[in-house]
């Protein structure tokens, strides 16, 4: 809030505390001081009864006296008038309702002539109206002083209903944001008055915010589908406003205030309908079970092992080779265990997925029924400028943990693959579909009793290296925003929803499955820069628009890097009980001929021959189309640095 110190207005309102009581107590004597005049000239039905009011000298020195002290007593004067609601003025009518007995009694025992009996009534109805009108005004009038200095704090409110209310309630008692109207759709509300605000309709915000200077748009629908929180914030998003949303619903149960705003999220723009999980395919590969994760510190990683606890999990191996994240993920997961009284026993085992030996010790140790192999390099660019070590964790890894699991009579293994894996042009996608290959081929194996699956699904949000924290950085910096491609597309999922995803895809295995995740649409990633500008409440700035506050910089694709992901190698695929789940039918390789290519993988990682293993990954995955020459940074065909954009 901008204060004047020059302005009278804010003197008064910036005073100290115990002026402002001694001014309300004050107001409050020269209130009671009317209502005893009022109360005898409307009972006499005369304006000014000399008489009486000269006989009657004593009620005009005791009630104030009486008032001070009863209104003091029920803490009247510690009430911060601005946040005055129904339960003041209820103090003040018990006031009243005590200091009209006080009334009554100095009349009958000082025998006041020309005082009747319905005085004290009359009284008490206007000391009421008086003392809880004074506070009313006082409250207005703060409201109206602070909507007229805090110009750059003005908002209004989108939905009119009991949500929408309510939080102009609680603005109006004194947030740091000032409600000036509601808009909602619903037609029947339009020009229409709530908590003392008018309703316009949508196609009036233009308008609006142009002559309230209005800087902020809160979103107050915490009842409306994921679809219709998309079309409202894209409507919003052509406006030079900042927008805020309430808690959702399941966020306020969770314990947040209503007032407690946030910023629009990437979730809030996805417009997806999640469904709910079916809890007996989360507790089949869960529950009373001894659960491994492999990357247990990585996005997916740390998710799975934070629902398998929440599920029941009665052991949580937790392997990673990064030390700061494993502590992390295991300090983080004690505390929801002490939270939940749960007895589950976490494992934090530091290691390589590659050191077959350590994890084998860990898989048979802990008696490991379920794994979800998550471990797994994944950024484009870095793979792609470090072949063998991609090549060598998420392929020769996977198979590495594959086996063990295996050979140690695990139930079931679940791979956490990659949309990129489809049709891969970079090393990380092609490395990630030998992984499928090569989990496929296990299971195959007729001497194989553990059930293994993998599960493909795009991009999660907030993972590490994902565009929306990176965009929220560029844009809290003030931009530019690095997109590769206008054209460029992506598929976009929760990291809650794809874990609980792929726990349930796993569930429904029956041994070798390729399990595609139903991502809804692609959304173009220039698109969603452009909204997440626009919603912060600043403006695109480009050729036209040379005023404009953050500007978008198109880098070019980088190596290996596609236009549109996609998720399927074939057409074949095949519902599942579970509408978000797909199953996809593709080729397999025998496991003779994965092993005999494994071979040539581990030699070429020996000889340090990067180009054998691009060469390698081409026949294994013949859906690899190799889009960039050889980038290994230590490659002796790369003799000077490639360039290379990573976001």
């Amino acid at each position: 809030m901008l204060l004047n110190n020059n302005n009278l207005h804010i003197k008064i309102l910036s005073s100290p505390r115990l002026v402002k009581k001694f001014f309300l107590l004050f107001l409050d004597s020269v209130a009671l001081l009317l209502s005893v005049y009022t109360s005898i000239a409307l009972s006499l039905g005369d304006l000014f009864p000399s008489d009486v009011l000269s006989k009657s000298f004593a009620l005009f020195l005791l009630i104030p006296l009486a008032g001070a002290i009863i209104f003091t007593k029920l803490g009247m004067y510690r009430a911060v008038v601005r946040y005055m609601n129904i339960k003041l003025l209820q103090s003040v009518a018990f006031g009243v309702m005590l200091l009209t007995i006080v009334f009554s009694f100095t009349v009958l025992l000082l025998n006041i002539e020309g005082v009747f009996l319905n005085t004290p009534i009359i009284f008490g109805l206007t000391a009421w109206l008086y003392l809880g009108g004074s506070r009313l005004i006082l409250r207005s009038y703060y409201h109206w002083l602070s909507s007229h200095v805090a110009k750059e704090n003005v908002t209004v409110i989108y939905g009119a209903g009991s949500a929408g209310a309510q939080l102009a309630l609680s603005l109006q008692a004194g947030g740091q944001l000032y409600p000036v109207a509601f808009v909602d759709d619903d037609p029947k509300l339009h020009k229409n008055y709530v908590c003392g605000l008018k309703v316009y309709s949508p196609a009036s915000l233009q308008k609006l915010i142009e002559k309230k200077n209005v800087g902020t748009v809160l979103l107050a629908m915490i009842n409306i589908s994921s679809v219709q929180r998309r079309s409202i914030l894209e409507s919003l998003s052509s406006f030079p406003v900042e927008v805020k949303t309430m808690p959702t619903m399941p966020e306020l149960l969770s314990g947040r205030a209503l007032d407690e705003f946030r910023e629009v999220e990437i979730e809030d723009l996805l417009g997806r309908e999640v469904v709910e999980p079916d809890s007996s395919l989360i507790t089949k590969s869960i529950f009373n079970k001894s659960v491994c994760v492999t990357g247990a510190g990585g996005s997916i990683g740390s998710e799975l092992a934070r629902q398998a606890l929440i599920n029941g999990a009665k052991t949580l191996v937790l392997i990673d080779h990064s030390e700061w994240a494993l502590y992390e993920i295991e300090r983080e997961l004690a505390t929801i265990a002490l939270q939940q009284q749960s007895s589950v026993r976490l494992i934090p085992i530091l290691a390589s997925v590659l050191d077959a030996n350590r994890v084998e010790s860990a898989l048979r140790k802990f008696e490991v029924d379920t794994v979800f192999h998550a471990a797994a390099y994944k950024h484009v660019p870095l793979v792609e400028h470090n072949v063998l070590q991609g090549l060598a964790n998420n392929t020769l890894g996977t198979m590495s943990i594959a086996k063990v699991a295996s050979s140690v009579g695990v139930e079931r293994f679940i791979l956490v693959s990659t949309d990129k894996a489809v049709r891969p042009t970079n090393i990380m996608g092609a490395t990630k579909r030998f992984a499928e290959l090569c989990v496929q081929a296990l299971a195959l194996n007729a001497a194989n009793q553990t059930c293994f699956s993998m599960v493909r699904f795009g991009n999660v949000l907030g993972s590490s290296g994902s565009v929306v924290p990176l965009f929220n950085e560029q844009i809290h910096k003030g931009g530019p925003i690095t997109v590769t491609h206008p054209e460029v597309n992506r598929y976009f999922m929760t990291i809650p929803e794809a874990a609980s995803l792929v726990i349930q895809a796993g569930s429904l295995a029956q041994g070798g499955e390729v399990f595609v995740l139903d991502m809804g649409e692609p959304i173009k990633i220039a698109q969603l820069a452009k909204n997440m500008i626009r919603l912060s409440g600043l403006t695109l700035k480009s050729e036209q628009e040379t005023d404009g506050d953050i500007e978008i910089v198109y880098t070019g694709l980088r190596p290996g890097e596609k236009l549109y992901e996609e998720l399927l190698i074939g057409d074949d695929v095949i519902p599942t009980p579970h509408p978000k789940i797909l199953c996809a039918r593709e080729r397999y390789l025998p496991l003779v001929e994965i092993e005999r290519l494994l071979e040539l993988v581990k030699k070429a990682i020996d000889q340090n021959d990067t180009q054998a293993a691009r060469d390698i990954l081409t026949k294994a995955v013949t859906e690899f189309k190799v889009s960039t020459e050889d980038a290994d940074w230590l490659s002796n065909s790369v003799t000077a640095p490639v360039s290379s954009s990573y976001h």
